[in-house]
């Protein structure tokens, strides 16, 4: 059963070369028929590891060193079905509804404005534009 759902940003920073950079990802919890919780990530609608862990840290775009990342931002998502009196819609003829939504361009986990870069040093690489 899912217990909670989210959307988190997640922000990194190179240790080595310092580039900032950010990307949105879906997690969801789930408790199974144990009664154990789980947390799964999505990215770009991917399964992925914990941004949050080393295995799962997405690699540095400059120079491709792997760094944890951090939350820095979170919207729940209200598991169904709701409150009693949330605006709801009977969706009927399910293949016609909102058929619109299959061929959608899917909003992309790092498609939101990046933080902003630290000024370049003389002592170390200077980070790209993106």
């Amino acid at each position: 059963m899912i217990t909670e759902l989210a959307l988190e940003r997640v922000e990194f920073t190179c240790g080595h070369c310092w580039y900032r950079w950010s990307a949105d990802y879906d997690v969801q919890h789930y408790r199974d028929d144990d009664g154990e919780e789980w947390e799964y990530f999505t990215r770009d609608g991917i399964a992925a590891t914990s941004p949050y862990e080393p295995e799962g840290a997405p690699p540095c775009p400059l120079c491709g060193r792997r760094w944890v990342g951090r939350l820095t931002a979170r919207r729940p998502v209200p598991v169904p079905p709701g409150a009693a009196d949330a605006p709801r819609q009977k969706i009927t003829g399910l293949g016609e509804h909102r058929a619109e939504r299959h061929g959608a361009p899917l909003l992309g986990a790092a498609s939101h404005e990046q933080p902003e870069q630290p000024a370049p040093s003389s002592s170390g690489p200077v980070p790209a534009d993106r």
